[in-house]
């Protein structure tokens, strides 16, 4: 079990199988709605997974624009009472398909929050992809429409996901099992 920062991260997705689910994804994507394509990734855990499946939708006859936003719940304590712009897109949506790309679907508040947005400013039609999905944690009734992997009741870290802005840098998705002896 890798030790990383003192601290045991059981691996819960290898690198090796994001990065062939990453290529699966992609050719599906390349099947679904991709008419001047723009593609954003929503910061900041997604930046790693979002640059994979980029590349990898290149590979597969893509040649999207890409664009970034970063989105923050907000709220008192722990509990998330809306989603604020942090940093917008600069892009005009209007009449394109978008793919939205983030880490893991959970609440579905932000990426609800996202989606919509986008079609208000006049989107032809909105994508989710998500490298994980929460289902346990849905609040909402909101569905990706591309999953790499569906996540059990975990916190988990690795591949732009954190802690405290830790182990983003792993090459793999984990769970932190406790204090490395």
């Amino acid at each position: 079990m890798p030790v990383v920062r003192g601290k045991n991260i059981e691996p819960l997705y290898s690198a090796d199988v994001i990065a062939k689910r990453n290529q699966e994804m992609a050719n599906e994507i390349v099947m679904g709605k991709t008419d001047d394509l723009l593609v954003i990734s929503v910061l900041k855990g997604s930046f790693i997974f979002a640059a994979d499946l980029i590349r990898a939708m290149h590979a597969a006859g893509l040649a999207p624009e890409v664009e970034f936003i970063t989105l923050s719940s907000y709220g008192t304590g722990t509990v998330s009472q809306g989603v604020k712009i942090i940093k917008d897109i600069d892009s005009d949506v209007h009449g394109r398909d978008v793919l939205l790309i983030d880490d893991i679907l959970e609440s579905g508040r932000t990426l609800r929050f996202a989606k919509e947005l986008m079609y208000e400013r006049g989107a032809k039609s909105v994508s989710l992809a998500v490298l994980l999905d929460k289902k346990v944690k849905r609040q909402i009734d909101l569905e990706a429409d591309y999953v790499g992997f569906e996540c059990p009741d975990y916190f988990v870290v690795g591949y732009g996901m954190d802690v405290a802005y830790a182990f983003r840098e792993l090459p793999f998705v984990g769970i932190v099992t406790g204090d490395a002896e």
